[in-house]
């Protein structure tokens, strides 16, 4: 049995499908279904513990979502990551948060900013245990809060839009010990500069937070096991 695909947990009110589903979409978005790997319906429904019909379901509408690629005469297999997709979403991505922390500093209450230290200051004490799944939990309120905090509802779309897209190598970014402190301070700086009310400083540092993680992508494509090439 692979790891981290286990038995489901069926005491839930949403139909089995969609149970299956949200599985096997989590366990490709965290890496544990890898890219290039067959996904065999018999094998899947033997380890979590279901029928045919509802793997076949989800892979399916997997399919749809573009997380799945069907090839003829061979089967279904996780969708590749190229890192050139990356780097366009990442270059889409700085723009939004540049854009997204210059607003957010004059329009965030102060309940807001006091949240989004707490959530800060949780993404370090996370760190401190290894939780990387906590991590990159607290990694993506932080983000969510100040585009929130814009009030601006085209733009908070857009911004969700591009959470799918960035998951899988969010993860592999944020379990790199040096770049989870790296990490640590600016989300601090960035805080720091709402707090001052500074858009231009929120914009800006928010824009190198971003393209800091697109420079470690790179860095590190040719040893992931996530990315491709091209």
């Amino acid at each position: 049995m692979r790891d981290g695909i286990s038995k489901l947990g069926l005491e839930n009110y949403k139909p089995l499908r969609e149970i299956v589903f949200e599985h096997l979409r989590q366990s490709i978005l965290t890496g544990k279904l890898e890219p290039s790997q067959r996904l065999m319906e018999v094998q899947l429904a033997e380890e979590l513990g279901v029928s045919r019909t509802p793997v076949r379901e989800a892979i399916r509408k997997l399919e749809l979502e573009g997380l799945v690629v069907m090839i003829p005469r061979k089967g279904a297999y996780v969708a590749d990551v190229s890192l050139k997709d990356i780097i366009e979403v990442l270059e889409i991505r700085s723009a939004l948060e540049g854009l997204a922390a210059s607003l957010c500093a004059s329009r965030m209450d102060e309940e807001s900013l006091n949240k989004l230290k707490k959530i800060s200051d949780e993404f370090e004490e996370a760190l401190k245990f290894d939780n990387v799944e906590l991590m990159v939990e607290k990694d993506i309120a932080f983000h969510d809060l100040i585009f929130k905090s814009t009030s601006n509802d085209k733009l908070i779309q857009m911004n969700n839009s591009l959470r799918e897209q960035v998951y899988r190598f969010r993860v592999m970014y944020i379990s790199d010990f040096d770049k989870s402190n790296s990490l640590i301070n600016e989300h601090k700086s960035i805080v720091k500069a709402l707090m001052k009310k500074d858009s231009k400083g929120a914009m800006e540092l928010s824009m190198k937070h971003i393209d800091n993680a697109q420079n470690f992508i790179v860095e590190k494509s040719k040893d992931s096991k996530i990315l491709k090439m091209d």
